[in-house]
């Protein structure tokens, strides 16, 4: 009986380290070897429908991961940007394969870089201090549910 219970855990133990798991611990959050911190959005003008997230992303594994995809509560239709100059003007651009996170590094989604777009946003954003949840999905880690936390504009 005793053998039996000892096979048992560690069959559980194995099928556990096999499966992607997500978990949220004071502000970070992780899945796979990525760690993902400080997701907030930019509190919108008044009327606009598109607004942008933000982030810290840890890459905790020897080889690169990519995120993929992005999705929020708030808007249907949500893509991972970049800034480019286009001559003297700067503009986004849309990460058609996504954003890659080498591994043993860090990027940092943030204003004028790397973001997250929320488009078409049929209604509005929570007010400063509210929160919206989202997903993340990496090429090998897998999705992540986040919270984004409103800022002001700034």
């Amino acid at each position: 009986m005793r053998v039996f219970s000892s096979l048992a855990l560690a069959g559980a133990l194995a099928v556990a380290a096999l499966t992607p798991v997500s978990v949220a611990v004071a502000g970070e959050t992780m899945v796979g070897n990525m760690m993902i911190m400080d997701t907030w959005s930019k509190k919108s003008p008044m009327g606009a429908n598109v607004s942008a997230g933000f982030m810290t992303i840890m890459n905790h594994g020897k080889d690169a991961d990519r995120l993929v995809k992005a999705t929020a509560e708030i808007s249907p239709n949500v893509q991972i940007h970049t800034m480019v100059m286009d001559g003297d003007v700067m503009k986004m651009a849309e990460l058609k394969d996504g954003l890659e996170i080498p591994g043993g590094q860090t990027v940092v989604l943030k204003p004028g870089s790397f973001h997250i777009m929320f488009m078409d946003m049929p209604g509005p954003q929570p007010d400063v201090g509210g929160t919206f949840k989202g997903t993340l999905t990496f090429e090998k880690a897998g999705t992540v549910d986040v919270v984004y936390d409103v800022k002001a504009p700034q």
